[in-house]
């Protein structure tokens, strides 16, 4: 018997009971370091310190580092805590940590538990061992974690074992960044002093803008056994053969349709799990696809919102393995279906209160919100190839315009009532643009833009960049992907763009203009200058492919090519005039995502080649056999060639398709051994990009796919798609 079989047989033994759920208010941040919690374990001094720093972004000297980390200590033994850690984020895609135990000896033996400021504040790996991109030679292997105060301590459960993690960011003994979080941090401060400035022409009590972030994750649950019988699920996270099957999405039945009660059991397992680590979860539903869900939280400050996020996607896989399940985080791990995003809700708040992408009620932020609903626009046109690059990936090339995502293409959508408000502003701000003029547009814009609020514009779920009312959802984002990426580079490119906007304007004032007067005219020339990115249809359809290319709008499919944006020119001065990334920074970036693009197209053809060679062929052939002996015993007793002509096409295009497929693979390891001899790694990811993926992938796939559907199911050794999407 098969682990396809086995599985299938023991489905109705995985049942896992889920202690009833606890007031969340009861156990939310109870496993967190929070500002409530330091007030009862800190002096009053370590206190303020470890607040002016969160709140300030001033450093803490070892002295007050010593006292904070006693009072951590104290609180995380208190928890039954043994081991502490440096939580970081490598360039690999997952999360790292190294466990320190609190156990020590002093010089004469004497066995004490110890955790100081130098522990909390700093450590050492290896950085030889993780990705560099070139920064760092193997045989230099010292990098540094460094904690970062504004997240807060927490502790992680694992079985019987508790650690006391401490987020941090992590970089090279050189000083370069070597993670995700740091680059982020400095993207968060570039866009906090633009913004702040442009803040200043309405209100001047502002002295803080935090960029928010509301991650929907979105994610597929299957069974564990089911899906370990399947190489391709646990080796690259899709598959990478299967026919469709009878029934999939098509009745649309499953989106917010009832929560199998198995699912709902891990998924209330993983949400208590998570409100202890104060991840505020908020929503669940079913996803269109069977077997997809997703998970949304209330929005927070982006870098506690990316950390979260990362955190969670431990907690459910490890919380999956309890209830026997599997989670799959991959773009698009099942064919013919629905893929998997993670769309990033991204906003700006100030300290006074005011989201400043929310229509207000007064001429005055109205005008604020136009300003940097503007200006968001026009760096998302100017900037559309980096922000691409931010979101690709070899995973999500399998999702990208795959008619239940966004295309590859960059565009904004702004519903109809907010394309007619800048259609106004266009047409009607002008050279002889004066106060009269002015005034009349502040009262239509406080007329009109108010009526968003009431939802009277749709939403386009084909748009990568769309406005929902008070935010924008950036909808191209992967589900796999660390969202630090994608917001490192939104709010970077943003930054720079209010930047040059804060200069226009002043240019216009020194010239003689009224502040408002100016305002207006910026944003009427950014509005002008930006408006190609601007689209309301079908970014489905080949007419807007057509379209954007009239426009002049990138269209990049691939990874290797949408890559070459992040070490363009125009990219390097971007960031590093910001301040976010060096040229050396990037440089290493962009090699790495090349290398990790190149090294999972391999790790692909390499479990396409295995399942066919020893799963799909063993068992076609093992049926073509009993095809011919079916024939040739049909000769054998003096019957016609009608009465087993059904036999005989069916032994003929079984065996067309084992020769197709033969043939392929066997083609398909020459050309990786071709690209494998390519030295340049732009080019060599390109290689396997087009002769390897492109040339391969689609046409083994069709022809094992056929054999799914002709071979005696008792022979095919891998679960099948109506297994692995409807049997739980």
């Amino acid at each position: 018997m098969s682990l396809r079989f086995d599985a299938i047989r023991d489905l109705k033994n995985n049942n896992t009971t889920v202690a009833a759920s606890a007031k969340i208010t009861g156990i939310f941040n109870s496993s967190v370091f929070t500002l409530k919690t330091a007030r009862e374990y800190l002096t009053d001094e370590s206190y303020k310190s470890l607040v002016t720093s969160i709140r300030g972004g001033k450093k803490i000297d070892r002295s007050m580092a010593n006292q904070i980390a006693i009072g951590i200590k104290a609180w995380a033994e208190s928890k039954g805590v043994t081991h502490y850690t440096h939580w970081f984020q490598p360039l690999t895609g997952t999360t790292a940590e190294k466990h320190d135990s609190f156990f020590t000896l002093k010089g004469d033996g004497t066995a004490i538990e110890e955790f100081d400021g130098a522990a909390l504040i700093q450590q050492e790996p290896d950085a030889s061992s993780f990705p560099s991109g070139g920064l760092r030679a193997t045989f230099e292997a010292r990098g540094y974690t460094a904690w970062d105060p504004s997240s807060p301590a927490f502790i992680i459960e694992i079985g019987q074992g508790k650690t006391l993690c401490i987020p941090t960011l992590f970089v090279a003994y050189t000083g370069e960044s070597l993670d995700y979080k740091a680059p982020l941090l400095k993207a968060v401060e570039a866009i906090n002093k633009a913004a702040i400035d442009v803040c200043h022409y309405f209100d001047k009590n502002i002295t803080k803008v935090t960029p928010t972030l509301g991650w929907e994750q979105e994610y597929f649950v299957i069974d564990e056994a089911i899906a370990n019988a399947r190489p391709d699920l646990v080796q690259c996270g899709r598959t990478v053969y299967g026919a469709s099957p009878a029934k999939g999405q098509q009745l649309e039945d499953h989106y917010f349709g009832s929560i199998p009660e198995r699912v709902y059991a891990f998924m209330r397992d993983f949400e208590q799990e998570s409100y202890k680590l104060g991840i505020p979860l908020r929503t669940r539903h079913n996803e269109v696809a069977p077997a997809q869900f997703e998970c949304a939280p209330i929005f927070e400050e982006v870098n506690i919102a990316v950390d979260h996020n990362t955190l969670l996607m431990d907690i459910m896989n490890r919380v999956a393995k309890r209830h026997k399940l599997v989670v799959l985080f991959h773009e698009k791990p099942f064919a013919g279906i629905n893929g998997s995003g993670k769309h990033n809700n991204w906003s700006l708040a100030t300290d006074t209160g005011v989201n400043l992408l929310a229509p207000g009620k007064t001429p005055k932020t109205n005008l604020m919100f136009l300003t940097f609903f503007v200006n968001t626009i026009k760096a998302v046109h100017d900037y559309a190839d980096i922000l691409r690059a931010a979101i690709a990936s070899a995973p999500n090339d399998h999702r990208l315009g795959a008619n239940e995502a966004p295309p590859a293409i960059i565009s904004v959508f702004v519903g109809q009532y907010l394309a007619k408000v800048l259609e106004d502003i266009e047409t009607r701000v002008g050279s002889k643009f004066d106060e009269q003029d002015e005034a009349i547009l502040k009262l239509d814009l406080h007329r009109s833009i108010p009526e968003l609020l009431l939802d009277n514009t749709d939403r386009n779920r084909t748009s990568p960049f769309a406005f929902t009312g008070n935010k924008f959802e950036f909808r191209a984002v992967g589900s796999s992907a660390n969202c630090a990426i994608s917001m490192t580079v939104l709010n970077t490119i943003v930054a720079d763009t209010l930047k040059k906007f804060k200069s226009d304007v002043d240019g216009l004032v020194e010239k003689g203009d009224k502040k408002e007067i100016a305002i207006m005219q910026v944003i009427q020339k950014y509005i002008v200058e930006s408006k190609a990115v601007l689209f309301e249809g079908d970014g489905y359809s080949e007419q807007w492919h057509q379209e954007a290319e009239r426009r002049g709008l990138p269209n990049l499919k691939t990874t290797p090519v949408a890559l070459d944006a992040m070490v363009t020119k125009k990219a390097k001065d971007l960031f590093e005039r910001n301040h976010v990334y060096t040229h050396t920074e990037l440089e290493a970036r962009h090699e790495i995502e090349l290398e990790k693009y190149i090294k999972k197209v391999q790790i692909e053809a390499r479990i396409m080649g295995d399942l066919a060679i020893n799963h799909i062929l063993p068992a076609a052939i093992t049926y073509q056999n009993k095809l011919s002996s079916n024939i040739n015993g049909l000769k054998a007793a003096g019957l016609g060639a009608d009465t087993y002509a059904s036999q005989t096409d069916l032994l003929q295009q079984v065996s067309k398709h084992i020769q197709v497929i033969y043939t392929q693979v066997n083609a398909m390891v020459e050309a990786r051994k071709v690209a494998n001899n390519i030295e340049d790694t732009r080019k060599k990811a390109i290689a396997y990009e087009a002769d390897v993926k492109s040339a391969f992938f689609d046409e083994i796939r069709y022809h094992v796919d056929k054999l799914e559907h002709l071979v005696d199911d008792d022979k095919w050794t891998l679960p099948k798609y109506r297994e692995m999407l409807f049997l739980r």
